[in-house]
């Protein structure tokens, strides 16, 4: 590739000139940090996005019965909020991680510029999903006590299956990715 093809990017340019690593430079050589890396920002994605769909339809389904106060409504905006900014930001890191390859330094910075562009959205869901918690929380924690109930973990425990699924096989996908590189 010609340096004419990516001589507008400076990300092009540092993957064209830095060393072809099978992985970001920043990583040092480190393979078994890059399999972590990848491994838990590709299981992020998946979990992350998987919950806000779930409350995406939580909410539709609900949306004539749950009104816009309501503590259901807070906590779902809220949670939706953090797997949103989650999803958008362990998606950006896993797309470079994936899309990594010196050999082609226009799609590899490419890849970088993107991240660099959803990484302020994703702060932003994260932190709307904070000013709710935040403006909210007065009003919450007194409606928590005035009406109790315990949280069973131990019971939803079985829940975690699925998730755990997709963790081990994003390390294993990962591990497969970066010992054939």
């Amino acid at each position: 590739m010609t340096r004419l093809a990516y001589a507008k990017s400076y990300a092009a340019q540092a993957v064209a000139d830095g060393p072809a690593t099978v992985a970001p430079p920043s990583f040092d050589g480190q393979g078994w940090l890059v399999v972590i890396n990848l491994a838990v920002m590709t299981a992020a994605l998946v979990l992350a996005t998987m919950m806000a769909v779930d409350l995406i339809g939580h909410i539709w389904r609900r949306r004539n019965l749950d009104k816009l106060r309501h503590p259901v409504t807070v906590w779902r905006g809220m949670v939706l909020c953090f797997a949103t900014g989650i999803a958008l930001r362990s998606g950006a890191a896993a797309l470079v991680l994936w899309g990594w390859n010196p050999l082609r330094p226009a799609d590899t910075g490419a890849l970088l510029m993107l991240q660099r562009l959803i990484d302020p959205v994703a702060v932003t869901f994260g932190l709307s999903g904070l000013a709710l918690a935040y403006m909210a929380a007065p009003g919450m924690v007194m409606q928590l006590r005035r009406r109790p109930h315990p949280v069973d973990f131990w019971t939803a425990l079985p829940l975690l299956k699925r998730p755990a699924w997709i963790v081990l096989l994003s390390l294993l996908a990962a591990l497969g990715v970066v010992a054939t590189r």
